[in-house]
């Protein structure tokens, strides 16, 4: 027989993997005008971006509720209670990731100069690539409780950090080959926006996947370390 408490943390994570699948729907839109080269999403495209973002926002809220809920009502065991609170850490680590999303496509729309854009687009996208594929591992690693999926995602960062810093390296150089510096300066710097909160959306995956460490063996990664492995 199904318990209200077994009900309540079903909620839970079927709450979870929506949010889940919206945030990576989002980030999906991302990489398909990337891929394309492109900088804007059409009309609809945008509508539904937009209401995908709200309902990321409304999620949010009710699974913090619900954690509460369970928490206050159910006194659950020690390893649902670390259960809970990986999931708390990171839905709140995707709500972010939301963001990114939305300021991604916002400084996308602003580059003006489209010859250094697409002299970095594939470069680019294949940073957002190696983002989202740890965004992905990290949350399959808390959903399936993976241990080596998380321990990949973790030990993948500095991977896109030093991608970051290449690629940045390599815009610099461009700028030089230009005649029209202003134009050429204004793009990149949305550029190398665009970047950095790539790198973020990385950041919070590596968090992710510290919160999937923590719900699988109980370890707290963020005052620990991975010399072990």
């Amino acid at each position: 027989m199904t318990t209200k408490k077994q009900i309540a943390f079903e909620k839970i994570m079927t709450d979870f993997e929506e949010m889940s699948d919206l945030i990576l729907m989002q980030l999906n839109q991302i990489d398909l005008l990337l891929d394309l080269g492109e900088k804007k999403l059409t009309e609809e495209e945008a509508a539904q971006f937009n209401n995908n973002e709200q309902k990321i926002d409304q999620l949010e809220v009710k699974l913090s509720e619900r954690i509460v809920n369970v928490i206050a009502l159910y006194q659950p065991v020690a390893s649902e209670v670390r259960q809970v609170m990986a999931a708390y850490r990171i839905i709140i680590s995707l709500e972010r990731i939301g963001d990114y999303a939305i300021s991604l496509l916002n400084y996308l729309e602003s580059i003006k100069n489209l010859q250094i854009y697409d002299e970095l687009s594939e470069l680019l996208a294949f940073l957002f690539q190696s983002s989202v594929q740890m965004l992905r591992k990290a949350l399959f690693a808390f959903i399936q409780q993976d241990r080596d999926s998380a321990v990949w995602v973790i030990k993948n960062d500095p991977m896109v950090d030093e991608l970051s810093r290449k690629l940045i390296k390599k815009g610099f150089r461009k700028i030089k080959d230009f005649d029209e510096k202003k134009k050429v300066i204004a793009s990149f710097m949305s550029i190398r926006e665009m970047i950095d909160n790539i790198e973020r959306i990385a950041d919070q995956a590596s968090n992710i996947a510290e919160a999937a460490i923590y719900y699988i063996e109980g370890k707290d990664l963020r005052h620990m370390s991975l010399l072990d492995e």
